[in-house]
């Protein structure tokens, strides 16, 4: 007897539907189709397609916060928490899943990345409930090591930080164009150094504009 494809199967297929589609031009029956799996067996894992939506974005945010909470709390632990330390720990996570084509990082790059940047009902929901929590965690580490930026610039601080992470997320191709082939997009520990070494100078500028 044929094993009933798991509810991961749909997932990934899901993901990978709403990335290329959007979620207003996706359906079931897409979804359905992309997973070879009856439509009915989703309906009965997901009941909505907003629920299934909602599951594909929890699935990946959960691990990607939860590797940024364990870390951050590592560096307490360990007494070595600055601000490139917090900024690595923030940005890795992403960058290794959006670089992941094999488990598919690069659709949840594309899906994440409009998810965050619209302004509908549904992805500002979700955007608050599945990211708000470590966002508050990663705003007080920022004061934390800036102790003189303000409540104001460490919020847009965080946010322009969350821009440059979703920018770098896939590889795209682009930097190596511009470049004519100079950026390595698949050197991780590069772009890594470069967004941390940027993006830095950029929250320490904001807090001497309080001193």
């Amino acid at each position: 007897m044929a094993k009933e494809p798991g509810k991961s199967v749909i997932l990934d297929a899901a993901e990978k539907v709403f990335a290329l589609n959007g979620y207003a031009g996706s359906s079931m029956r897409m979804i359905a189709n992309e997973a070879q799996v009856a439509q009915a067996l989703i309906h009965y894992h997901f009941d909505t397609k907003d629920k299934l939506f909602e599951e594909v974005v929890a699935r990946r945010s959960s691990s990607i916060n939860s590797a940024r909470k364990q870390s951050l709390d590592q560096l307490r632990a360990d007494g070595r928490l600055d601000l490139e330390a917090l900024l690595l720990a923030f940005f890795r996570p992403n960058l290794v899943l959006g670089h992941d084509t094999e488990k598919g990082g690069q659709f949840y790059a594309r899906l994440i990345a409009t998810t965050s940047s619209a302004n509908d009902e549904r992805s500002v929901y979700f955007t608050r409930k599945l990211y708000d929590p470590i966002a508050r965690l990663y705003i007080e580490a920022i004061h934390e090591v800036l102790p003189g930026i303000s409540d104001k610039d460490a919020v847009w601080g965080y946010l322009f930080l969350v821009g440059v992470s979703l920018t770098s997320m896939s590889k795209t191709g682009r930097a190596a164009g511009l470049s004519d082939g100079k950026c390595n997009e698949d050197d991780l520990e590069e772009i890594l150094s470069r967004t941390v070494t940027f993006v830095a100078a950029g929250l320490r500028a904001l807090e001497q504009t309080n001193v």
